[in-house]
């Protein structure tokens, strides 16, 4: 019998190939999820009553701990968020907040170039000699009231502007052409609110219009009927205008944020100006890195203990701070240890100062230091007070 010489293999070059492709698995860069930079801010995030051991005490906050723990502090000056939000998109206190905020509503008028005031209806009332402002978070406005009220007031101000509702909370004054304030200077709402407020506007020659104006629409709000049926009833009546946030809308606001995430109208506002996408605050940690999976530079605003605070509802405080905890401090301390998020920076403003934390991966990984409960937070920033 006659053999071939040449023994029948099969051919290596399928195999060559499918091992070559195997290698390139490993050898070729592969795609890589686009992490995110991240400026968190969080207005009145620590209580500011260091003592208060009835709300501080036992509260479990593992994520935040750990955030804060690995973080760089730096302290400033006092800022309200309103400040804070115009220094974030590079404003500094030149900032016009009413027409910014108006900018960022889902109703109303165009702000053009016209000249804005805030004229958010408030309740003043008169306690141990001094008077104590209520915003309409305590107020529970209906739309109708708000709609008959500023109604009324422009009809008593034919010449001053014009008043309008954007939502039953939060009202503008949009001045007539002759009108100039110069240099307005009003603690936004915000700032003021649940504290004793010395004066309304500025003694300022410039704003003895305005002032003239608030007089007599004080006494519009007194006689109108939809706050003698509050009355009435028992509830709080809105019996003043806070004027506050002069200005003009800017051209642009300086290029900041890819993204902005908030329901505040005037974040909003700041972002639609600087050309940012701007979403609704979504959920939770979870979901935003969900929706934000190309990266970038992303700001979210989340006031939750905003309102607590100002009215001194710890019980209310404790359970916002424990529902931000497992929504976003948590996640987002995995997020930024596990490198999707690749930098971020927490924003407080707080009765302590300014308060900022930044952080980033292999900051997080520092687990020699150890979180501080926020008891002790406070009470070593109140002992370090200037």
């Amino acid at each position: 019998m006659l053999h071939s010489s040449h023994t029948s293999r099969p051919d290596p070059r399928p195999y060559v190939a499918g091992h070559q492709a195997f290698l390139n698995l490993f050898q070729s860069p592969q795609p890589q999820p686009r992490r995110m930079q991240l400026t968190l801010v969080v207005p009145e995030l620590l209580w500011p009553e260091p003592d208060d051991r009835e709300t501080l005490d036992a509260l479990l906050l593992p994520g935040l701990g750990a955030l804060l723990a690995r973080s760089r502090m730096h302290r400033h000056a006092p800022l309200s968020l309103e400040a804070t939000l115009g220094d974030a998109f590079g404003l500094g206190d030149t900032a016009a907040h009413a027409a910014l905020r108006l900018h960022g509503e889902e109703a109303g008028p165009d702000a053009g170039n016209a000249l804005w005031l805030c004229a958010d209806p408030v309740h003043l009332r008169l306690h141990q000699e001094r008077l104590i402002l209520a915003d309409a978070a305590g107020l529970e406005i209906e739309a109708s009231e708000a709609e008959a009220i500023v109604a009324a007031l422009n009809q008593h101000f034919p010449d001053a502007g014009r008043f309008h509702v954007a939502s039953s909370d939060r009202w503008y004054l949009e001045l007539a052409a002759d009108w100039e304030l110069g240099r307005f200077d009003v603690l936004p709402l915000s700032a003021v609110v649940g504290r004793s407020v010395v004066r309304q506007l500025p003694e300022a020659a410039a704003a003895r219009r305005l002032r003239r104006l608030l007089n007599e629409a004080q006494m519009v709000l007194h006689q109108h009927p939809a706050n003698q049926q509050r009355d009435d009833a028992g509830r709080a009546t809105i019996n003043s205008l806070w004027l506050w946030g002069a200005g003009r809308l800017p051209q642009r606001c300086p290029d900041q944020f890819s993204d902005v995430w908030s329901d505040l109208a005037l974040a909003r506002g700041c972002g639609r100006a600087a050309g940012s996408q701007v979403h609704s605050l979504p959920d939770g940690a979870a979901a935003l890195l969900t929706q934000a999976e190309h990266g970038g530079r992303h700001l979210l605003v989340v006031d939750a203990l905003q309102t607590a605070v100002q009215y001194e509802n710890g019980a209310a405080y404790r359970a916002a701070l424990l529902e931000l905890e497992r929504n976003w401090f948590s996640p987002l301390q995995a997020a930024l240890a596990g490198g999707r998020v690749q930098g971020l920076r927490l924003q407080a403003p707080t009765a302590y100062g300014m308060l900022s934390w930044e952080s980033d991966r292999r900051a997080q990984w520092k687990l020699w230091r150890r979180p501080q409960p926020l008891a002790a937070i406070a009470q070593t920033l109140a002992a370090a007070a200037p």
